[in-house]
């Protein structure tokens, strides 16, 4: 990493946020270039790279200044494309079952009382687990990252990660159990 770079990354980190932008300029072309590579459609590319930007943001706190700026948003750019990719392929495999299925009915009003009460629960239960906890549950087991993978996005050791992710795990069980009982009784 070049002295500009580390300067830069200095700044942000001490509450410059307007250092972030001149940060990434060099890298806009490359990052979105490898977007569309990835995903080979032009505005999941620009918002693969919005997002890449925003995540490195957010993590810049845990980027480790003997590593290479430029290789770590080429990372974060890569691992947000291959989840657009693994979402929209999961969302085409529903659509297509459910056309399959012939399932064209709006659902009842119940099912969408019952899905935002569910959401609402789901959304509690997250909000009940600490913030390694919930970042660890987010990236493992919602973005699909392995365990090596969220180590080194959250920058702390696979053991940590285990830990985190057992406990998240274990507390968002017993959220489900506790707000969901009916589901207990199909057991």
């Amino acid at each position: 990493m070049n002295e500009t770079e580390q300067e830069l990354i200095t700044m942000v980190l001490s509450g410059r946020a307007e250092a972030f932008e001149p940060l990434v300029t060099p890298y806009r072309g490359p990052i979105l270039a490898l977007a569309y590579r990835l995903t080979r459609d032009r505005e999941d590319a620009r918002e693969v790279a919005q997002e890449a930007f925003l995540k490195a943001f957010r993590s810049l706190g845990r980027f480790d200044l003997s590593r290479s700026f430029r290789n770590w948003l080429f990372q974060i750019a890569a691992n947000e494309a291959r989840d657009r990719l693994r979402r929209a392929k999961r969302e085409r495999a529903a659509f297509e079952a459910a056309a399959r299925e012939g399932i064209a009915a709006a659902p009842a009003p119940e099912a969408g009382r019952e899905r935002r009460e569910t959401r609402s629960g789901i959304m509690r239960a997250l909000d009940a687990l600490g913030r390694r906890e919930r970042e660890v549950f987010v990236l493992r087991d919602l973005q699909e990252l392995d365990i090596r993978e969220t180590a080194r996005v959250l920058g702390c050791s696979s053991i940590s990660v285990r830990v985190n992710l057992s406990s998240a795990r274990r507390k968002i069980r017993e959220a489900i159990r506790r707000d969901f009982p009916h589901l207990e009784e199909g057991r």
